[in-house]
């Protein structure tokens, strides 16, 4: 303590000589202000070395940086014909590209999806999905590999421990779970008991989840897609599901046009005679990308030399942790397979799209008035 009020009162007292005689130069340190400067030297020495060898130093440069870009973005407004006339294919012509090639120039390949504005879930949602990374169940079409990471859009840091939901309809543009006109045949009730295409991850440290899934078909009035949300805090039952938590984060994810257009040129998609709905005439696309900074579309890499072999896709997810949305469902998932049900995650069968994300400070006054 002695020493750090001799430091103080030295620097205290170089302010004042040089404000009193400018160009004055103090040619010798006190003892003691000499030992301070060389401890704290020998400190930052130590740290700046601990700091490269911990790998501590290299997240801090790439936090910071992806801070940076982030509000950079953010300066930027980004309509629905940029997002669209943006190819996000990484492997170009050339479908064999190697991984190194592929990767070699990944922060020009961003795609940041951000909460849906409106919180729209479509009425395909089933709660009670299981946990599980595996969705194709055996359908056919394109195999896709999906990667999303999620980070905390105050803080650009990965959340951990996030767990995302996606779901999709098949090849011919039917989901499963439920029985409903417009969603294949609606007089195959065996549809009540099928999974296909539905599951839920967990996040790990690098906010990192992979589903195997499938290239979604199309259906009626709407471009080719996939739901996504995400449970916080939500705890994990026994029986492999959840129960619980919040749910922050509702968007859907798109692909290209030139890449659906290549799928559903192959079978069985092309055995789908209800008209295509482009992108840009789809109305979600254009809710999320028309005056913001988002891009739900996904790059895209082709696993082999043809579409059929496969494709690796993957977006980068950021999500307001302190929002809270209310999903509309039609059916949820039991022991017996999918019931049908009208509702919000909050009990409250209020409009399809379920009702606006609210603060979490809101959901706690609502909850105790209750």
């Amino acid at each position: 303590m002695q020493l750090k009020n001799v430091f103080n009162a030295a620097v205290i007292g170089s302010a004042v000589l040089t404000a009193a005689h400018p160009g004055h130069h103090e040619e010798h340190a006190s003892p003691g202000v000499q030992v301070l400067k060389r401890d704290v030297h020998h400190g930052l020495q130590k740290c700046s070395t601990r700091l490269d060898q911990s790998g501590l130093q290299a997240r801090a440069e790439a936090r910071r940086k992806s801070v940076v870009e982030l509000h950079r973005r953010q300066l930027m407004t980004r309509d629905t014909s940029t997002v669209l006339d943006k190819s996000h294919n990484m492997t170009g012509s050339a479908p064999t590209s190697s991984a190194e090639e592929i990767f070699k120039n990944s922060k020009e390949k961003i795609c940041l999806l951000g909460p849906s504005p409106e919180g729209e879930t479509g009425p395909y949602w089933i709660p009670g999905e299981r946990i599980r990374s595996k969705l194709r169940e055996g359908e056919p079409g394109v195999p896709v590999i999906m990667e999303q990471q999620y980070i905390d859009i105050n803080t650009c840091e990965p959340i951990p421990d996030l767990y995302t939901e996606i779901w999709g309809c098949n090849a011919t543009g039917v989901y499963s779970g439920l029985v409903a006109e417009g969603n294949g045949n609606a007089a195959d009730l065996a549809n009540h008991q099928r999974t296909f295409l539905r599951g839920v991850q967990k996040t790990n440290a690098d906010g990192v989840v992979t589903f195997d899934t499938l290239f979604p078909g199309h259906y009626d009035s709407r471009t080719t897609h996939y739901h996504n949300i995400a449970h916080f805090n939500a705890t994990l039952l026994p029986n492999n599901t959840l129960t619980g938590g919040t749910i922050p984060h509702i968007a859907q994810i798109f692909w290209d046009q030139e890449i659906i257009n290549t799928v559903e040129s192959t079978y069985p998609y092309n055995t789908n005679d209800i008209p295509i709905t482009a992108n840009a005439k789809d109305r979600v696309v254009g809710q999320e990308t028309e005056g913001n900074d988002a891009d739900p579309m996904l790059n895209y890499a082709y696993l082999g030399e043809k579409v059929e072999d496969g494709l690796f896709a993957w977006i980068t997810v950021a999500v307001n942790v302190s929002a809270v949305h209310y999903p509309y469902y039609t059916n949820v998932w039991t022991a017996n397979g999918g019931v049908a049900v009208n509702g919000t995650s909050d009990g409250d069968p209020r409009g399809i799209d379920g009702g606006l994300p609210q603060s979490s400070s809101a959901v706690s006054t609502t909850t105790s008035s209750n």
